[in-house]
């Protein structure tokens, strides 16, 4: 279009996109600034909007065309005053006065001189030029609007569907206060899982998208844990952020429901993966069980012979005769039944029931790391009982019993004391994971797995 004029087939096209942008103008107007820029259509929009009707005056046609107007508003007025001299108007208008002073030649008189004058205001006007894609912007921007008016439903449910990703997780919360919500998880037994949020903080959208979306920490939350969820600032929120002493949120907390011990504790985001390794070692116990294996606190001295003594010194002498005479009456029986074999009986399988770490423990040789492609090797990671993770490759064909070889070079007494594997998400079968077991790791299916070493 530089060097050739453009045809009337492409003058018309550029008019209508000129049209579509610069709405509510004629043709002719959007001819002459398209004239004025040589049909470049960007030029012509850049100039309507920072000129505007100022460039429009400046153009030679424009000139042309007001002055043409003038003449020809000029040649009108001189026919109006030649009809009047040679057809004068009824005598009721002259009676009026209207047309006084029109009989006689002399009295005509002549048309103004056309004058063109600009008027400016107090201030000089400051044109600021932006960027000739600014205009296009605004449009595009309008445009979308429209858009955003013409499809208002659409967007609304959209906007449903953004809010339904990172609501919270109704179906796995405890509803109710937090002492509630530890009384529950005492009576069931479980732990009690509480997360703290905040409107303020994007974390705590990513850990109900992400985390309690999951499907695999939402099966595990139903089986084992109590879970419960509440803002930082609401009543409940502030009373468990002051008793735990929270600084930051989000923050996941593992509570006794016994006790209201903290037993262990997160801050921010937590990927389902990391907290699914962290719970465990909290699965295999519950609240009850885990107090029940904790040693017990043995009676002080003190409070015995306190307690004895409360007792009055007749009391234990009936005690300690009863006790003698039961003591005597199992000595006749033993010796009854043969004396010392008898005892002798008993003593053996005590001997042999009795954990013995001096004994070692024979398992099958474990031969070196293979290495080759994927498609030969399978790779295991075990997570041990002190919280380590290790990790060895094997070939598919390889038995399971290589695990054991493996890790009882990796544990502390691995060779002289038992211990069994066990798969990591709960109610999962360990029927392949016996010591017993003739299987590969193929057909055990664990190539590419993560199981946990346990103390038998």
């Amino acid at each position: 279009m530089a060097g050739a004029p453009p045809t009337p087939d492409e003058q018309d096209a550029l008019v209508s996109s000129f049209l579509e942008i610069a709405a509510g103008q004629t043709p002719h107007t959007a001819t002459q600034f398209l004239q004025m820029t040589s049909w470049h259509l960007e030029e012509a929009l850049q100039l309507f909007y920072i000129d505007g009707e100022a460039a429009l005056a400046a153009h030679p046609s424009a000139q042309a065309s007001a002055e043409a107007a003038a003449l020809a508003a000029a040649a009108a007025a001189a026919e109006v005053e030649e009809g009047f001299r040679f057809h004068p108007p009824p005598a009721a208008a002259l009676e009026d006065g209207m047309l006084q002073g029109l009989g006689d030649d002399d009295d005509v008189r002549a048309p103004l001189p056309v004058r063109r004058e600009t008027l400016y205001g107090d201030t000089p006007m400051v044109v600021t030029r932006p960027n000739a894609m600014v205009a296009f912007r605004n449009f595009e921007e309008e445009a979308r609007q429209s858009a955003w008016d013409s499809e208002q439903n659409d967007t609304s449910s959209s906007r449903d569907n953004l809010a339904s990703l990172y609501r919270p997780p109704f179906e796995l919360m405890f509803n109710g206060p937090f002492d509630k919500a530890k009384l529950e998880a005492s009576v069931l037994d479980k732990w009690l899982l509480i997360n703290l949020q905040s409107t303020e903080e994007f974390s705590s959208h990513m850990l109900n998208r992400d985390t309690w979306g999951n499907e695999a920490v939402a099966q595990t939350i139903r089986s084992n844990f109590i879970f419960w969820q509440v803002y930082q600032d609401s009543s409940e929120g502030r009373k468990v952020c002051t008793y735990y002493n929270l600084v930051s949120v989000p923050a996941i907390l593992l509570i006794d429901p016994i006790t209201g011990q903290k037993m262990r504790g997160w801050n921010g985001m937590v990927y389902p993966d990391s907290l699914l390794e962290d719970l465990m070692s909290y699965l295999e116990k519950g609240p009850k069980e885990h107090h029940a294996a904790q040693p017990q606190k043995r009676p002080r001295k003190v409070d015995q012979e306190a307690s004895v003594s409360r007792q009055g010194k007749t009391g234990v002498e009936d005690e300690d005769e009863e006790l003698a005479r039961a003591v005597a009456a199992s000595l006749e029986e033993n010796k009854g039944a043969g004396g010392s074999d008898a005892s002798d009986d008993k003593t053996i399988p005590e001997k042999e029931n009795k954990p013995s770490l001096s004994a070692k423990l024979e398992y099958p040789p474990l031969p070196e790391e293979p290495k080759g492609g994927r498609d030969l090797l399978c790779r295991v990671a075990i997570r041990l009982p002190d919280g380590r993770r290790i990790q060895r490759n094997f070939l598919h064909a390889d038995p399971i019993k290589l695990l054991w070889s493996f890790c009882s070079l990796q544990v502390e007494d691995g060779e002289k004391r038992a211990f069994h594997f066990a798969q990591p998400i709960p109610g999962s079968s360990n029927n392949n994971l016996e010591y017993g077991s003739e299987q590969t790791f193929k057909e055990a299916g664990l190539a590419n797995s993560m199981i946990n070493l346990l103390w038998d």
